[in-house]
């Protein structure tokens, strides 16, 4: 296909109408194939893991979408202590993930700043800097974020959500700034982090148009990793109360969130793209299948079961009941499967970022 040679060529190789077609393509199995050849000349047949830990749900966000916004009072809220994410961490580490996410509600403030830095310090310890550590912690100062890098952090993901700031204002309450959000990305760049970012495929008025936009976002503030998913609605939330949800509109909303990969993999190449976890919410095989798309990043849930269910961001998802040794073996036999492999004790650097320090 002329268009998929063209993409595949050089990166940043589109228009945005040809871009904004490449997600709409026709054929999918065409697009996802032709993602995938691009994956594996630019990351191998390979598969980094990410160990999840999921710190802590209370946020000062209130995202119209969101199940843990700070509204929701039907969430029972909970903050792990620092020796059990370095517990969690450590369990991480001896199972071979090299790499992990820490992941909380958004808190701000000199005793969150504390407590973090605290717990990359302790992780740091045993893990060095074999051990890669990626936070996502929300919105923070840039003085914070020098402090987590300095203290053992390598990547920091934030998501934009949508590129489009009218989508967005309708997303947020007004006292949430789109601005302040791109502009704790290129602070965190600032900070030497490797930054990530993504978005939410098919939000309510969403266009292919906004998609290419949001991929084109990804190239302008030249980020190294992409963490985005379906947007699945949440009941307890102003934005997923009364919203539809068919066995259709799953099969659509599952689809698109491929789609993305895809066309972000052929538009930027050499990024890190995951298999967000909210694939597999919406079909079983969900994960490989984005692997097959062209992502190259999974993140197991390590978090202690018992957390589990008061973490959850949209409906439906998937293992909450599972632990942290079951989900390692099912996903090794899972991706085992899609012909890929595990780069065990590897931190899994995306070869944008190591493209340019080389430079």
């Amino acid at each position: 296909m002329p268009l998929f040679d063209k993409a595949a060529g050089k990166p940043r190789n589109l228009t945005h109408r040809e871009l904004a077609d490449l997600i709409a393509w026709p054929d999918a199995k065409a697009l996802f194939a032709a993602a995938y050849a691009v994956k594996v000349r630019e990351t191998g047949k390979k598969v980094s893991f990410r160990g999840l830990i999921e710190a802590g749900n209370i946020c000062e966000k209130d995202c119209y979408y969101c199940g843990i916004r700070k509204s929701n009072a039907n969430v029972n809220r909970y903050r792990m202590d620092a020796g059990e994410i370095v517990r969690e961490a450590e369990w991480a580490f001896k199972a071979g993930y090299g790499s992990l996410v820490i992941q909380s509600g958004e808190l701000t403030g000199a005793a969150n700043a504390a407590f973090f830095e605290d717990v990359l310090g302790r992780i740091h310890a045993f893990g060095g800097d074999a051990f890669g550590v990626t936070l996502s912690l929300g919105e923070q100062t840039e003085e914070t974020y020098r402090r987590w890098r300095e203290a053992g952090a390598h990547r920091y993901l934030l998501r934009i959500e949508t590129s489009n700031r009218e989508l967005y204002a309708k997303l947020h309450p007004h006292d949430h700034s789109w601005e302040a959000r791109r502009d704790c990305l290129r602070a965190l760049r600032r900070c030497g982090y490797q930054v990530g970012t993504g978005v939410m495929c098919g939000l309510p008025g969403q266009t292919f148009d906004d998609l290419a936009s949001d991929i084109e976002f990804f190239a302008a503030e030249d980020v190294d990793m992409i963490g985005m998913g379906p947007y699945i609605p949440h009941a307890d939330t102003p934005l997923g109360k009364d919203a539809e949800w068919t066995a259709e509109k799953q099969k659509e909303r599952f689809e698109l969130g491929l789609r993305m990969i895809a066309a972000t993999r052929l538009y930027l190449h050499d990024v890190n793209i995951a298999a967000a976890t909210a694939l597999q919410a919406l079909d079983p095989e969900g994960r490989e299948k984005g692997l097959l798309a062209g992502a190259n990043v999974v993140m197991p849930n390590i978090t202690d079961t018992r957390f589990r269910a008061d973490y959850q961001l949209y409906a439906n998802k998937p293992c909450l009941d599972e632990n942290s040794t079951l989900c390692r073996e099912c996903l090794k036999r899972r991706i085992a499967s899609t012909g890929e492999e595990i780069l065990w004790n590897r931190r899994g650097d995306s070869p944008h970022f190591g493209k340019k320090n080389a430079k």
